[in-house]
């Protein structure tokens, strides 16, 4: 069987495809607001089936959907002859079913749970940040979409000014950090001068 393929996107559709929102899944405590309505505001965790229960609307599907997705859904069930333009607020507030991978030059490599819309600054942050060799300008997400992988490059020194958008990670990404190999170079070269100051023999090279 053929593996599958790996896809690098360029720059400007790797943020676009980055920029997509968390997909809710089973489990998900979502915090749902109705401006002007605190009787229909309240947290509701979506049943294994990744539906959830309102009053009024009764059962919505709200798995697979992003946040902004099920807003749309619920304002047109309540504008369904119940409120005239409801305006719809909807936040993961928690994930239990979803996790995410970063390995590489980083402080804490590991499997993490993807709790509510985590993005790319956050997850660094969760895993320590970089390690001292850690190279933030190519920062790669690996993530599945269909039956191909995607290889998706970002910068997070530009991410951090402000320059680029914080992509939001989504169930089962692998991040990885690779090492700097300017600053291998450096480390490697400061501690052979290190050694050659107390190595007796140094002299007779």
């Amino acid at each position: 069987m053929a593996a599958p393929a790996t896809v690098t996107a360029t720059a400007e559709s790797e943020y676009k495809d980055a920029e997509d929102e968390y997909k809710i899944g089973p489990q998900d405590l979502l915090e749902i607001t109705v401006y002007g309505q605190p009787e229909l505001t309240r947290t509701v965790q979506v049943n294994s089936r990744g539906r959830i229960s309102l009053p009024l609307i009764g059962t919505v599907e709200a798995g697979g959907r992003t946040a902004f997705d099920l807003e749309k859904a619920l304002a047109a069930r309540l504008s369904a002859g119940l409120l005239q333009n409801p305006q719809v607020t909807v936040f993961v507030r928690d994930s239990l079913t979803s996790r995410f991978t970063v390995e590489g030059a980083v402080t804490r490599p590991g499997v993490y749970p993807l709790k509510g819309q985590t993005t790319l600054l956050r997850a660094m942050a969760l895993v320590g940040g970089r390690s001292t060799l850690g190279d933030l300008t190519t920062v790669r997400i690996f993530r599945m979409s269909g039956s191909e992988r995607q290889s998706l490059s970002f910068d997070l020194e530009k991410i951090r000014t402000g320059e680029a958008p914080d992509p939001v990670i989504q169930n089962d990404d692998l991040i990885v950090v690779n090492q700097s190999k300017v600053r291998t170079v450096l480390k490697d070269s400061v501690l052979s001068d290190v050694m050659g100051l107390f190595n007796p023999f140094s002299f007779l090279k």
